[in-house]
């Protein structure tokens, strides 16, 4: 395997005529520096585009092979439109561009020359733009490296370019002929990015940190799969969520009845998260104004015949002679009713309808509203808008025909229908994977290992993967050093992806697998990125210091052969992902947090008597030291710092606190580690939580 950066002083890079227009520029600001750069030229030695190879795929029809020496036919000339010196939200350069003859742009964010490091970080995700977060530029200066970012989309060609690009201005930008390694990283969709461009690109990245990662069948089936959950366990849900809280009975499925039981096991088995189930209202879609159900109009594109085979097929929950057959028949809508009243604006254009009648279900997410003539059969047209059944008002959304919009009168007829919506809750059954290891999928095969129910045509999961990474098919042949991170409590990617791109990079390394892979789980952490607030920090931990401590520990093993830590030590049963309870059997960098009260997780005492907290907080070994405890004794999100002394890897702590108001409380510890006890950085800040149950009587 190579993994040779392009040199800093590279000069193979695209250029446009050999020269890089930088335009004048003015800008002032009230947080950085007043700038004025005159125009002028970067020239880039070397040969010229039109002599150089273009990059292409390795076999016909595969992703496009991206090496430093080769030219994305697409992407070959960068144009810089701007370089600013900025002061905020720390000292650095600014540049911004993009392709010429393309809408793609990139910007660079380098930090003083005293600074650099000789590398850089760049991010990706499908729905960004070009403009990088002011923590990752913090965190890039604060790292040494200067940080990339694009508005590239899906795939990995446009970051590739500006991957390559961005070392040719640094070398020239900082004077520097040093070798500058490259690290990509992404999450959810941009974990797709970036293991596609570390398994098609060579020399341009020289790691990875690909986190809360899919397969190639993820999407929609990890969406699917909870939606159909949520016509069946809507009403037993709290008594799940109840069962797996700290101090729970740990016993989700005691109190369901046989479908119920099948579902939940189901779910579980696909990989859903049981600790998820807490928050089930997320877990079930309650509170997703889509309702989960986002990707019905993709699937209405690509597999047009599935709704009407779902209800008239044998084979399909639809028309199955079963308990859960008979509740997905019992969802079903479909009601052709009268507009009694049409409210408009001051334009006369309507706005809501009201109906003579409404859908009896309790679910309605997900409605077709479709304006038929006086047969009831005949189309006139279809609608964007919503239904409040309690009150039988349609509200219409924006967008819809016009000519629709006119047809709308007291007496007209519409129908309302959601056969695509049920039937799509159950598409991941009819779309058991071809290649295996996907081991969600065993629940819907028989003993012979072929799949129990009817199977489409059409495998839409890969298609969707392929498009999100740029062709990628997650070989596990990966040409840099990786380290990936899941999250134990995510719901949307689910754990047990990691563990399926383990085993392909394992397969696919063979001896050299330890040498170039690294698995983190992270516990009491879910799939959304960014700040946890509210009462959702009384459960889930902010997860970005631990990518960020992974890109410190990447580029470190890469540059300096330092290993970083081991792979987390876990097991897989059915799909669900289970860690040790100790810090040196459980490995990666979390600290563990282990929290009880009166020696129990769960204790009822009557109000006004005290509690006392006793907790042992240990850091895995070499992963660093805990810098900081805080309590939040209400379980409500909100914390409070309390001293523990100096940082040190192992702590050990007791407090004690009086309930005055009966309830029921779920108390949080919250402990977080810094590599070198670094008490006042920002960076590389590792959290977990220790939570148990307090009933005040």
């Amino acid at each position: 395997m190579n993994t040779q950066g392009a040199n800093a002083g590279d000069t193979s890079e695209p250029a446009q005529d050999n020269t890089l227009t930088r335009r004048r520029f003015v800008r002032n600001t009230a947080v950085g520096a007043v700038v004025v750069l005159g125009t002028s030229a970067i020239s880039v030695p070397g040969a010229s585009a039109a002599s150089r190879p273009q990059c292409a795929a390795l076999v016909s029809g595969g992703p496009m092979w991206v090496t430093p020496d080769c030219d994305d036919p697409t992407y070959n000339q960068p144009v810089i439109d701007s370089e600013r010196d900025l002061t905020s939200p720390v000292p650095h350069r600014k540049v911004s561009g993009h392709f010429d003859g393309t809408n793609k742009k990139f910007t660079l964010c380098l930090p003083p020359k005293g600074q650099w490091q000789g590398r850089f970080f760049h991010k990706v995700y499908p729905l960004t733009d070009e403009n990088a977060a002011d923590q990752d530029i913090a965190f890039g200066a604060d790292s040494g490296a200067y940080v990339v970012q694009t508005n590239g989309g899906t795939g990995y060609r446009v970051d590739a370019a500006a991957a390559k690009f961005s070392r040719t201005y640094a070398a020239k930008y900082y004077g520097s002929s040093r070798r500058i390694h490259g690290y990509i990283w992404g999450g959810s969709g941009g974990s797709f990015q970036t293991i596609g461009a570390i398994e098609n690109t060579e020399g341009v990245w020289d790691g990875a940190v690909p986190f809360i990662p899919g397969t190639p069948y993820s999407i929609p089936s990890s969406f699917t799969v909870r939606a159909l959950a949520r016509l069946v366990l809507r009403d037993k849900a709290p008594r799940i969520a109840d069962a797996v809280r700290p101090g729970g009975s740990g016993k989700p499925f005691a109190g369901l009845n046989s479908v119920e039981r099948a579902m939940l096991r189901e779910t579980t088995g696909f990989g859903v998260p049981l600790h998820a189930w807490e928050d089930h209202a997320y877990v079930l879609g309650l509170s997703a104004p889509d309702g989960l159900l986002g990707f019905t109009a993709v699937l209405r594109t690509m597999d047009p015949t599935y709704a009407d085979d779902f209800w008239s097929k044998p084979g399909y929950l639809g028309t199955e002679k079963s308990a859960l057959g008979d509740i997905v028949r019992a969802a079903r809508i479909d009601l052709l009713t009268t507009v009694q009243k049409v409210d408009r604006d001051a334009r006369n254009t309507p706005t809501s309808l009201v109906l003579a009648s409404a859908p009896t279900q309790a679910d309605t997410t997900g409605l077709d509203f479709t304006v038929v003539g006086g047969d009831g059969t005949t189309v006139i047209g279809t609608l964007k808008a919503s239904l409040d059944p309690a009150t039988r008002v349609v509200t219409l959304a924006s967008g819809n025909d016009t000519k629709v919009l006119a047809a709308l009168d007291t007496g007209v007829r519409m129908r309302l229908d959601n056969k695509w919506t049920i039937a799509f809750r159950a598409y991941h059954r009819y779309q058991a994977p071809t290649r295996p290891g996907f081991y969600a999928w065993d629940q819907y095969r028989g003993p012979d290992g072929k799949p129990l129910y009817p199977q489409r045509a059409l495998q839409v999961g890969p298609l969707i993967s392929k498009s999100t990474s740029g062709g990628g098919t997650h070989t596990g042949k990966i040409t840099g050093k990786i380290i990936v991170v899941g999250n134990l409590v995510d719901t949307d990617a689910n754990p047990w992806p990691g563990d399926w791109y383990r085993a392909r990079v394992k397969e696919a390394l063979g001896a050299r697998y330890d040498d170039d892979f690294r698995l983190w789980y992270s516990d009491n952490a879910d799939h959304l990125e960014g700040p946890v607030t509210g009462a959702r920090a009384a459960r889930l931990i902010e997860f970005t210091g631990i990518l960020q401590q992974a890109l410190r520990d990447l580029s470190a093993w890469v540059e300096k052969g330092v290993e970083p830590a081991r792979t987390t030590s876990y097991d897989v049963t059915g799909s669900q992902v289970s860690v040790p309870e100790h810090a040196a059997a459980r490995r990666g960098i979390q600290p563990v947090v282990d929290l009880t009260v009166d020696g129990a997780d769960r204790i009822e005492v009557p109000a006004g008597r005290s509690v006392t907290f006793t907790a042992r907080i240990e850091v895995p070994p070499r992963a660093g030291r805990i810098v900081r405890t805080e309590w939040d004794f209400a379980g409500t999100g909100t914390f409070a710092a309390k001293p523990f002394g100096p940082p040190r890897p192992v702590v050990e702590i007791r407090q004690t606190f009086t309930y005055t108001e009966p309830g029921t409380y779920f108390p949080v510890l919250k402990a977080t580690a810094q590599r070198e006890g670094d008490t006042a950085t920002p960076f590389g800040q590792v959290p977990n939580l220790g939570r148990v149950r307090v009933v005040v009587r």
